[in-house]
């Protein structure tokens, strides 16, 4: 005979009702996150892609699209590092720089579930995406530059290889697709072509995006908030470097974008170029003409800018971003000495597009990425821009 309170009473007591057990289980994953332990995982599924075009404006705007790719096909998106390219100067060779390093994670949860490309390789990958188990997808056009047609250049060429590289990732097999598109339009097609139960990871070679960035997602800008170190070293040069209020300006004038601007000479680029739809408006029946001063300012259009914006506010500084000459003496001699006028060319160019940010009144490339990203962060803060060209942009339709 078993004593009261001991014995197997004792032990079954011990053991949680089911209903308890079963709030416990769900609670699990989340447990897991938050704690700091490995991650769980999601059976709903991954989005791996490859950030491989262009520096970091075309990364930035692929990447918001990606996000709304991944939260609208319901998969957690693994985010990828930024590619840095150092050709010029050591390490001579591609950097990859975890997204944290310059942009807080935890606000991107707010619209989506991710986890950094990092986090999954380390964490989950050697159980859930092991080695023999890593497939490819691709369109077939892309398997086309394949050897055998049918394998997906995941790995050809530079940044390609070295981005996968980095985890050592080589991909068993390939998936490949043809007649859907990113575009929100086809978001069925993907859910019922790869359910998650048979493709638990989607890994693309490129980003699951449209460049420029669609109108609808710009205003996923709001979720890409500054890293706690990014934010003091950019308040830093601002507090020792610069005087309030200031003009920022970004300058796109280096060799390269000379030729690319050539295009509108030539008439080979009309008025939809690059990133120019942020000012000239995306609907392509409406868009105003895109003339060179938009897209390569000279000198005498930079000083009719800035004596038109620095007026305006009653600046003491003006702080300029620039690719190639900053024309920093000339600006000087322009204002008689009466303005400072700053120029760090930073080794990490997120310090320009911090500082940029935070200016007075901003002054940008109306078909560059790197401006487009300013003005997406100042137009959610309600901060006043302008381009090079064009004093007065028109509204776009994000409702920011």
């Amino acid at each position: 005979m078993v004593a009261p309170g001991s014995g197997r009473r004792g032990a079954a007591m011990a053991v949680p009702p089911v209903p308890v057990l079963l709030v416990l289980l769900l609670l699990l994953p989340v447990m897991a996150v938050g704690s700091g332990a490995a991650p769980a995982w999601d059976e709903a599924g991954y989005l791996l892609y490859c950030p491989c075009m262009g520096r970091f404006g075309n990364q930035a705007e692929h990447f918001l699209g990606a996000l709304a790719f991944a939260r609208a096909l319901n998969r957690t998106l693994a985010v990828p590092p930024w590619i840095e390219y150092r050709h010029h100067r050591p390490p001579y060779t591609n950097l990859h720089v975890p997204y944290s390093e310059h942009f807080r994670l935890e606000p991107l949860r707010r619209y989506h579930r991710v986890i950094s490309l990092e986090q999954f390789m380390e964490h989950l990958a050697p159980r859930h995406w092991p080695p023999g188990r890593r497939v490819a997808y691709c369109f077939e056009a892309a398997a086309q530059r394949s050897a055998d047609k049918s394998t997906c250049p995941m790995k050809d060429g530079n940044p390609f290889g070295p981005f996968w590289d980095q985890f050592q990732v080589d991909f068993d097999k390939s998936e490949l697709f043809k007649g859907i598109s990113f575009i929100p339009a086809y978001k069925d097609h993907w859910i019922q072509r790869f359910p998650p139960s048979e493709h638990p990871v989607l890994a693309l070679p490129g980003a699951p995006a449209q460049f420029p960035v669609l109108e609808e997602h710009r205003p996923l800008q709001k979720y890409m908030e500054w890293s706690d170190a990014m934010v003091e070293k950019g308040e830093s040069h601002i507090q020792s470097l610069l005087l309030r209020p200031y003009v920022g300006i970004h300058l796109r004038i280096g060799s390269d974008w000379k030729n690319a601007c050539n295009m509108l000479k030539d008439g080979t680029a009309g008025p939809h170029f690059m990133a120019s739809p942020q000012c000239v408006g995306y609907d392509r029946s409406a868009a105003v003409p895109l003339t060179m001063d938009m897209c390569l300012p000279d000198l005498r259009e930079i000083k009719r800018a800035l004596k038109l914006w620095v007026a305006k506010i009653e600046a003491k500084s003006v702080y300029i971003a620039t690719d190639s000459e900053p024309y920093t003496t000339e600006i000087q001699q322009f204002f008689q000495g009466k303005l400072k006028v700053v120029s760090l060319q930073p080794e990490v160019p997120q310090i320009d597009l911090y500082i940029l940010g935070q200016s007075d009144h901003f002054i940008g490339n109306c078909v560059s990425s790197f401006t487009a990203f300013v003005k997406r962060e100042r137009d959610i803060h309600g901060k006043p821009s302008s381009f090079f060209g064009m004093d007065h942009p028109p509204r776009l339709r994000d409702e920011f």
